[in-house]
């Protein structure tokens, strides 16, 4: 075993290659060679330059001075002022204006440059500890203290960390960074900033510096100056095209549009502001914050269209999609349907595939309804094809109305009016003025309307051609208080909020 050693201690020692003179002061430098002009050490594959150079061959180890230049291999070179080598742990310590450069000067080399710099030759690390900055053919890097392993091109950054590149800033307190792929791993909490473009933020995760591409975990947050924010467990973002993928209790945002989409997974698209949600999906349109719109449904889609108006002036628009399983919560009116489109240039919301809405006491329902907003509130709403309205009375009664097309007519969120048009059809209960029912009245006319004030009918209005027969309220005939298109389906209606994520079954009598 000795043996051994002594073999494996005599294949790591530091040779002379050369100097110019060599003398002793025994006084002054006990055990070492004083070594001027030119001088050059070997140990194993790595040359070292110097002015002048203490050498102490008993312990295997030397100290260098002026225009000092450590090599090694063909990749890997160091300057400074001053070089203090151990052969035996292989550690090189620079000191005073030290630069570390690796790779070839016609391919873009890492530099490391501080002014304390230690290089460990036996574990590959070269490590700073009183600032330092390490610029690639992309990137410059600064912070307090850092770690560089040349075998693999991995840099670990400590405090105060800066990296800037030609596009953006990002600062952390520690970052992984490999100057290969120009990729940074984020494990602290970070800060990537573009000019007037883009902020992220993020404590964990990765950001391609070269292709912009990323993935941010722990509710990470993109930030885009138009307004666009996107949060979640989980982002995959691709700043080049202006697209993310978030997953995991997802959140998109346009100040804007003024419109927030919540889900388990959703895309966002930075151009024409598009936006996909699903899996619990909810869009949220806060334009106008005294009547919120709750909209949840399977799929939801939103995004910005342009158009030219008729002064010929370009303008652009929302419209907002909402597929299977639609349900809307709104304090003035709430609906049901299979699918929905919201078109921001008219502020309509186009309902199909049995639409249901509601109002006070009032139901709505036809083969499609649109409902038009006029300044953020429900002004009316219509509806189109077997349209049907009723009004629950007291004592559970239900004044109802048919025909081709309904329209419900609001003030202020209460109804005022409802017109019926097209083979008009109408059950209603008549009331003396103190209350007390007369009767159950039924007409046939082309046009009807009804006002209604304090959630009752107030009084109805017919064109001449109205027929139509009073019943006693003891002589109404068994059957004949319900309209042909008759359903009552207050079950389905959401009553809050949250109330648009239970499931609901419309079925029709």
């Amino acid at each position: 075993m000795l043996v051994v050693a002594l073999v494996s201690r005599a294949q790591t020692m530091v040779y002379l290659e050369r100097a110019a003179n060599l003398s002793f002061d025994q006084e002054r430098i006990a055990d070492a060679q004083i070594l001027r002009g030119n001088v050059v050490f070997r140990h194993e594959e790595a040359l070292m330059y110097c002015d002048s150079a203490y050498f102490y061959e008993g312990t295997n180890s030397l100290d260098a001075f002026g225009h000092v230049r450590f090599v090694q291999g063909d990749t890997l070179k160091g300057y400074g002022d001053k070089l203090f080598y151990d052969g035996n742990t292989k550690l090189a310590r620079l000191r005073r204006h030290v630069r570390l450069v690796h790779g070839r000067a016609d391919e873009n080399p890492t530099i490391l440059t501080t002014d304390s710099l230690n290089y460990d030759r036996a574990a590959g690390i070269a490590y700073y500890f009183n600032g330092g900055t390490v610029r690639d053919s992309l990137n410059t890097l600064v912070s307090v203290s850092g770690n560089y392993r040349p075998n693999t091109k991995q840099a670990v950054f400590s405090k105060e960390v800066v990296l800037t590149n030609p596009k953006f800033v990002l600062t952390s307190d520690t970052l992984l960074y490999n100057t290969d792929t120009k990729i940074a791993d984020i494990i602290s909490p970070t800060e990537i900033i573009y000019e007037e473009e883009t902020d992220i933020h993020s404590s964990r995760g990765w950001y391609n510096t070269q292709t912009e591409r990323s993935m941010l975990l722990d509710r990470s947050v993109v930030h885009h100056v138009e307004g666009k924010m996107m949060t979640g467990d989980t982002i995959y973002y691709d700043k080049q095209i202006g697209f993310g993928e978030v997953l995991g209790t997802m959140q998109m945002s346009d100040s804007t549009q003024k419109i927030t989409l919540t889900g388990e997974y959703g895309q966002m698209w930075e151009e024409h502001s598009r936006g996909y949600a699903t899996d619990s999906a909810l869009m949220i349109d806060w334009s106008d914050t005294e009547h919120i719109a709750y909209i949840h449904a399977d799929t939801l889609f939103t995004e910005e269209l342009h158009y030219t108006d008729s002064a010929l002036m370009d303008s652009t628009y929302r419209r907002a999609r909402a597929h299977h399983g639609v349900r809307v919560y709104r304090d003035d009116m709430q609906m049901v349907c299979d699918s929905m489109v919201y078109i921001g240039a008219d502020s309509t919301m186009h309902l199909y595939t049995d639409p249901i809405c509601w109002s006070e006491n009032q139901q709505l329902s036809a083969d499609s309804i649109t409902v038009f907003i006029v300044n953020g509130a429900v002004d009316h709403a219509l509806g189109e094809g077997s349209a049907l309205c009723i009004m629950h009375d007291t004592l559970d009664y239900f004044n109802q109305m048919s025909g081709k097309q309904v329209t419900v007519f609001l003030i202020e969120g209460e109804v005022k009016t409802v017109d019926t048009d097209g083979n008009a059809l109408t059950i209603y209960y008549a009331k003396e003025d103190n209350g007390d029912y007369v009767g159950m009245n039924t007409t046939e006319s082309s046009f009807i309307r009804m006002y209604v004030e304090n959630r009752e009918m107030h009084h109805m209005r017919f064109t001449k051609e109205t027929t139509g027969v009073l019943y006693p309220m003891d002589q109404i005939p068994a059957g004949s208080d319900r309209l042909t298109l008759f359903f009552w389906e207050e079950n389905a209606r959401p009553d809050s909020p949250n109330d648009v994520f239970r499931k609901a079954t419309i079925s029709k009598q």
